[in-house]
């Protein structure tokens, strides 16, 4: 009884509307489209005389599948151990060098020198070797003079700026001159490389 009276006092709930169904003969029977009223056929144009030129396919298409088709045949990958660029096996005139700089300004950037001292005194030992190296080389008539004088110039500046490091009291000014002896080293180095 409580069931019935609460189902009652509910509001009603608005069912979706169905049309009432059409008397036929079959249940599952389609119901018939309108007849809509056909033109008169003098308004329709057959398709032979319709002037509408058939579409044709554009040029750039056209332009693509040319050029595919005039390429050349691909390389043959099968031979791979085959370089197709050689790899230069010769070493620079100043390798020798550039080697010596090279482990200086590693040692530089690493930070583990030990003391500014030791630096500076690996600096002045590096510095002689690579000017000895420079003067063979142009003794043996590899190099030109003024490459030679190039680099005794920079290594001279290199020179003294470790040796401002030795001096340099601050840690912000070693830390400077540090810097600036790095600088030189590469500076160096790319002397070297240009022998």
């Amino acid at each position: 009884m409580a069931t019935a009276s609460f189902l009652q006092s509910l509001p009603s709930i608005p069912r979706p509307f169905r049309p009432p169904p059409r008397a036929s003969s079959h249940p599952h029977a389609q119901p018939e489209p309108p007849e809509f009223p056909t033109p008169p056929s003098e308004t329709t144009t057959s398709a032979d005389k319709f002037p509408i030129e058939k579409r044709r396919p554009s040029e750039i298409i056209r332009e693509r599948r040319r050029r595919r088709r005039d390429l050349p045949e691909p390389r043959n990958l099968e031979i791979g151990w085959k370089r197709t660029k050689p790899i230069p096996l010769e070493k620079p005139k100043g390798y020798v060098i550039m080697d010596f700089l090279g482990k200086l300004a590693g040692l530089m950037e690493g930070g583990e020198f030990g003391s500014a001292a030791l630096l500076a005194k690996a600096g002045e030992i590096v510095a002689e070797r690579a000017r000895e190296e420079a003067e063979v080389l142009m003794e043996e008539g590899e190099v030109e003079g003024r490459m030679v004088v190039e680099l005794g110039r920079v290594l001279k500046l290199m020179e003294m700026d470790l040796a401002m490091l030795r001096a340099a009291v601050k840690d912000d000014t070693a830390a400077d001159r540090l810097r600036q002896a790095q600088a030189r080293c590469r500076q160096a180095i790319l002397v070297a490389r240009s022998f």
